[in-house]
């Protein structure tokens, strides 16, 4: 993965400008029984910086593939606020939870489009 030699801009950004956990919380309530779910599509979860046009696909902090879009296991030059456990609590406003098939990147649109 490539690093970001603007991390330094990224750290000052407001939180307002970010994706909280929040955020997929809302997503896989506006997405329920449509296909754009981890749980209803047989897809890998992933996350697309579309600064950069990095996919990422959703990890644990350990590393291991995660079932479902987690935050902990992003690069930290995506990562602008971790929680007191040290879990990822928001990313930059770039990160767009989506998933990979067949090496391609898939929007939660597109995934349920193709449920």
């Amino acid at each position: 993965m490539l690093t970001n030699p603007k991390t330094s801009e990224h750290d000052q950004m407001n939180i307002e400008e970010t994706h909280t956990q929040q955020t997929l919380r809302n997503e896989n309530i506006v997405y329920l029984q449509t296909g754009g779910r981890s749980q209803e599509n047989c897809f890998t979860p992933a996350f697309l910086d579309s600064d950069t046009d990095e996919v990422f696909l959703s990890r644990f902090a350990n590393g291991k593939l995660a079932p479902l879009h987690i935050f902990d296991g992003l690069p930290s030059y995506c990562i602008v606020q971790r929680d007191a456990d040290g879990h990822v609590s928001a990313v930059r406003a770039s990160i767009i939870s989506g998933f990979v098939k067949a090496g391609h990147f898939y929007t939660r649109d597109e995934a349920a489009a193709l449920a």
